[in-house]
Formats: C-alpha cells, sequence, structure tokens
C-alpha cells in the first residue's frame, strides 16, 4: 500500500472514517461515510483510495433520522489495514497512542481537519469534533497537536442534543486566528476539492485583508483567486450576522 493511502486512512480514522473486521473476514476494511453535499470531496478520497477498493466500494444509505442521505465507502479486506487496525486499536476498542499519531502528515492533518473541523466567529476560529474521544485522548491530541505542529487547542465542554436527550461532549478549540493560520498553511497544499474550500476560507470586511488570505490561499492550492472569491461571497452571503 502507498503512503499516501496510509495518510490518508490515518487521518480519515481521526474523523469521519474507521477500521473494522467484519465476521467471517479476518482481515480489516476501511470505511468511511459523507453526506450527499460532499459528495465531492467523498469521490476525491475514494479516488486516492482506489488501489484497496474493489469494484463496488460505495453505496448510497438512507437517512436515519439525524440528517439527510449519506454516501459510504467500503475497502477491500486486506491484510495492511488489519495492521494499521491492530496499530491503532486495542481489544476491539480505537485508542488514541502517541505511537500512530507520529505517523500522520500534513495530507492527514488536511484530512481530519475536511472530516471535522470547522471555522467558527466569522471563519477566524476553528473547532474541531472529537466528541467520540474521552477526556484523557484529548488530551493526547492537544499535546500532540502542540508539540508536533506548534498547534495550541483548548479542550472544552459542549453540550448537544442526540436523539432527543442531551449529552456532555468534549472537543478541540483553536480560539486564536494566529493558531489558527498556522493550521492552515499546514494544509493548504492538499486542499484539491473546490467545494471544501470554505473550510479553509476566513472572512474579513476589510478588503485588503481578505484579499491577501484569497491570495495566498490561491498560491497554496492551486486554485484560481476566481474560484475562492466565489467561495468567499458565497460564505459571506450566508453568514447572517457577519461582522468585523
Amino acid at each position: 500500500m502507498s503512503d499516501r493511502s496510509k495518510e490518508i486512512i490515518l487521518g480519515s480514522i481521526l474523523g469521519d472514517g474507521s477500521l473494522k473486521i467484519h465476521k467471517p473476514y479476518k482481515n480489516a476494511r476501511f470505511s468511511f461515510r459523507h453526506s450527499i453535499g460532499q459528495k465531492d470531496y467523498f469521490f476525491w478520497k475514494a479516488e486516492q483510495l482506489k488501489e484497496i477498493s474493489g469494484d463496488s466500494y460505495y453505496w448510497i444509505q438512507k437517512s436515519d433520522g439525524f440528517g439527510g442521505e449519506k454516501i459510504r465507502y467500503q475497502s477491500l479486506a486486506l491484510e495492511f489495514l488489519t495492521e494499521l487496525y491492530r496499530l491503532t486499536h486495542k481489544n476491539g476498542q480505537f485508542t488514541i497512542k502517541r505511537r500512530w499519531l507520529n505517523m500522520i502528515t500534513p495530507l492527514s492533518l488536511a484530512i481530519w481537519w475536511l472530516d471535522d473541523g470547522s471555522l467558527i466567529v466569522n471563519s477566524r476560529r476553528g473547532v474541531i469534533c472529537t466528541d467520540p474521544f474521552n477526556y484523557e485522548d484529548q488530551k493526547i491530541l492537544a499535546r500532540y497537536l502542540q508539540v508536533v505542529w506548534g498547534i495550541k487547542v483548548i479542550i472544552a465542554k459542549t453540550i448537544r442534543e442526540y436523539g432527543g436527550r442531551k449529552r456532555e461532549y468534549y472537543r478541540l478549540w483553536i480560539r486564536s486566528s494566529e493558531e489558527l493560520k498556522k493550521l492552515m498553511r499546514i494544509i493548504l497544499p492538499h486542499i484539491k476539492v473546490a467545494s471544501m474550500l470554505p473550510k479553509v476560507l476566513f472572512l474579513y470586511r476589510n478588503s485588503e485583508l481578505q484579499q491577501r488570505w484569497i491570495s495566498e490561499v490561491s498560491l497554496a492550492t492551486g486554485f484560481s483567486k476566481e474560484i475562492i472569491e466565489k467561495y468567499v461571497a458565497i460564505k459571506k452571503a450566508k453568514w447572517k450576522n457577519f461582522r468585523e
């Protein structure tokens, strides 16, 4: 398996992906799903993973009552995926450990952000929805991001309603625009799907500052300024409470 596939898988299992061994198979499969609205990103990711994909690698899942239709990807059952499964799981449970986090690359970070990251507060603060991970796991992730990538994040509790019941979660918050820019500058060269550009676009009322960021994004991603400006305009139009 190529390093690129491994990098994408490692980023995905922090986000919307998973590794599982299904009976009666002895080897693991990798799977992920996205909403229909992210189909361009879905098929780009699937294209990167064609070396581990069979002929019928995706299907449409009907709404489960917590969102619209989803597209699900599933790989072949492969020995290499079993090796990754054993590295990232203990007693059948996904486990956050530095020994495999240290294998993550800028591409992995980009996948993690595109899966579970969001820009908030005029798109100049960020949050990574690490809801499935307990507090100890969050501490490992926060320490890893600061030590390895120089990105300071804050662990904060949030309350979310799921299935009519309120539950407490922990998430990783980036509350400094400078810290957020550090992350953006690492992952920007790996943003190759135009419809995902809103995930990396800061909003400014000051036209000069806005153009500076548009130019930086264009240079790093390879997308034209015209395409980026289109998504900035769409994003500003949707941001009802947009302010300086």
